[in-house]
């Protein structure tokens, strides 16, 4: 299918970006990668009267460290994730999920900010950000401010972004040295995530110190597993205690009937994939 017109700008910088998304109100879509709005446009699930294309900016692309904090640009392209020594360093879950991002061709091209901000349940790193307790930097016309992991998606392809703002960078503290997974299920290489569980642990000795554990597509937006890391954290590092621990993750959560799974077929993955997830982040 054809979208509908639109108007299109590239602009230079990142204030002139934020000032043509303030002038179109909230009629306007930023371009990033395009690997998630561009065949929304074509199937017309959306229309804007502008799109705002990012590429080029300077500053919005990279990693760096600052302190003991990861920061990542929101236009680095999934690849670029996955490879950067940095990542596998400072943030090894998030480096492993990028590189399970659709395809190459959609690697090279779609983008962390991009993923993040369109806020599609199915999709991987939402829920990796979560676990690992991100931070976006967001831009808009007052300046910029912070929003944590667990506050950005608010529900169904929805986030805290105002209109008239921009993700501009991600901001992770080091799990240099934990433990992680991410596990998923998926019926193609290419295809969405039918239930999907990011995972990171420490250890203390022969037990778990921390957990963290979000899943994907098991509601509108990441569902963080707070019971079950309350659950691993002091237990023992084998199987039977994460299986016990991992028993009832899907019990809050709010999955869905659609054309994919079941609720009850999604739960069922929940409690396998996290069970599997941590014990080969543990290696048990």
């Amino acid at each position: 299918m054809i979208p509908v017109a639109f108007d299109y700008v590239r602009p230079s910088t990142l204030e002139d970006a934020v000032a043509a998304l303030s002038s179109a109100a909230d009629e306007a879509k930023i371009l990033a990668g395009g690997q998630s709005l561009l065949p929304v446009l074509r199937l017309r699930l959306a229309a804007p009267a502008l799109l705002v294309d990012l590429a080029g900016l300077p500053g919005l692309t990279g990693t760096r460290l600052d302190g003991d904090a990861l920061v990542i640009g929101a236009m680095t392209t999934h690849a670029a994730v996955a490879s950067s020594p940095l990542v596998r360093q400072h943030a090894p879950l998030l480096a492993a999920a990028a590189g399970t991002v659709g395809d190459r061709q959609v690697r090279h091209r779609g983008t962390l900010g991009g993923s993040l901000a369109h806020a599609d349940p199915a999709a991987d790193l939402p829920a990796v950000a979560a676990a690992l307790e991100a931070v976006y930097v967001v831009q808009g016309p007052g300046g910029r401010r912070e929003i944590a992991a667990g506050d950005f998606s608010v529900d169904l392809f929805t986030t805290a972004l105002s209109p008239d703002e921009v993700l501009v960078e991600v901001r992770l503290p080091s799990t240099a040295g934990w433990a992680t997974h991410y596990e998923k299920f998926h019926r193609t290489a290419q295809a969405w995530a039918i239930v999907g569980v990011a995972v990171a642990v420490s250890r203390s000795g022969e037990t778990i110190g921390e957990a963290r554990v979000a899943l994907t597509n098991m509601g509108p937006v990441p569902h963080r597993a707070r019971a079950v890391e309350s659950a691993l954290a002091g237990a023992p590092a084998v199987a039977e205690a994460v299986a016990e621990a991992c028993a009832g993750v899907a019990a809050d959560t709010a999955a869905v009937d659609d054309l994919s799974a079941s609720a009850d077929y999604r739960r069922e993955l929940a409690r396998v994939l996290t069970t599997r997830a941590v014990c080969r982040a543990l290696g048990v």
